[in-house]
């Protein structure tokens, strides 16, 4: 196997044992340390989301035939969350990599820091599933949410965690929003095809082998590890890789 594809199944093993385990972080993950490895701000996104295109679809798959969805909600994610990606991979596409990867590094670091309050607090009431429709604060949500993921990643932290704090049932959060996960990446994979290609590459390759080797661990990994304790792990990796970025581009 060729050294740099190894390199990345490695990078797809880890994030998706954190995945698996957290339901969330595959595409943050990946995306700090590919971006950390110099690799450009557009190949990086691109690969990212083409490789989560087939993992997405047999996770939503799952969640269809365990009834863990509502659909009301799922559905006033993904309408939204497509147009967002669409934009943010097209505007990804057409900026200089020099202007966007600090503001990429930025926004992860931002991300990361996110992700360890989240590992900090529980303060979550839950409703039953239901309760009250999807709103407009669902579909704002959505759209900037998958705009933001197409520029580098995030979207399972900042839609289930928004989802589960405002009372959302865990189970019909994380499937719902696995689910609307599907269209997302379809769409931002799709519109980096049609701009810059990267179907088969390495990258993708990688991921891909690295991700179908470690899903039936992600339980396990849940099993043997406090959740908040790797959730705050995860982040802090996060903050320290965007904060490696952001010290070459400053100091």
């Amino acid at each position: 196997m060729d050294e740099s594809i190894f390199i990345y199944v490695i990078i797809g093993f880890t994030a998706q044992l954190v995945d698996g385990a957290l339901g969330m972080a595959y595409g943050t993950l990946c995306t700090a340390v590919l971006l950390a490895m110099g690799i450009p701000p557009a190949t990086v996104s691109a690969g990212v989301h083409s490789a989560q295109f087939f993992t997405a679809g047999l996770s939503g798959a799952a969640h269809t035939l365990l009834k863990n969805i509502d659909w009301r909600l799922c559905i006033s994610l993904a309408l939204a969350c497509v147009c967002g990606g669409i934009i943010g991979a097209l505007f990804l596409v057409h900026m200089d990599t020099s202007v966007i990867r600090p503001w990429v590094s930025g926004y992860l670091l931002l991300l990361g820091i996110f992700i360890v309050y989240r590992s900090l607090t529980n303060d979550v009431v839950e409703r039953k599933k239901g309760d009250t429709g999807p709103g407009l604060l669902t579909p704002l949500l959505g759209f900037f949410s998958g705009m933001l993921d197409a520029i580098g990643g995030g979207w399972g932290p900042m839609v289930t965690s928004n989802l589960i704090a405002r009372g959302e049932p865990p189970r019909y959060a994380i499937g719902s929003v696995n689910t609307a996960e599907f269209f997302v990446k379809s769409a931002i994979a799709a519109t980096f095809f049609a701009t810059i290609g990267l179907v088969f590459h390495k990258i993708v390759i990688g991921l891909l082998i690295g991700g179908v080797l470690a899903a039936p661990f992600g339980a396990y990994v849940l099993r043997i590890i406090n959740p908040r304790i790797l959730i705050g792990v995860v982040g802090g990796l996060i903050i320290a890789l965007s904060l490696y970025q952001l010290s070459k581009v400053f100091l």
